[in-house]
């Protein structure tokens, strides 16, 4: 009877470690800029827009600060949302960005 040879464990390991090192740098709360939670390429394959700024400026409402785009009436937004994007309202769109950011700290993307 003849043995074999298994390969890849090491990297594998190595994979595993900085899987687990980014997971434990995700541990907590964290602020999360806007343009980090929706990069370019989110925004252009899931909605009308190329930035979190062009989304505020065709929104039609005056964001300037946090202030501002808290001011704005959450049935206007979402319908905003629902219109120009792929999502049915504000907070599924965060849901999936908010996915998606996590896959890409963790390294899955």
């Amino acid at each position: 009877m003849s043995g074999f040879e298994m390969r890849g464990f090491d990297e594998l390991k190595k994979k595993l470690k900085q899987l687990g090192d980014n997971a434990k740098a995700l541990d907590g709360t964290h602020a999360v800029q806007l343009n980090d939670l929706f990069p370019t390429a989110f925004l252009q394959r899931y909605t009308e827009f190329q930035s979190v700024e062009d989304m505020f400026e065709k929104s039609g409402f005056k964001v300037s600060s946090p202030e501002d785009f808290k001011s704005i009436p959450d049935a206007e937004w979402d319908a905003f949302i629902q219109k120009h994007t792929r999502f049915p309202s504000w907070e599924k769109m965060q849901e999936k960005a908010a996915a998606e950011l996590m896959s890409r700290k963790l390294g899955l993307k």
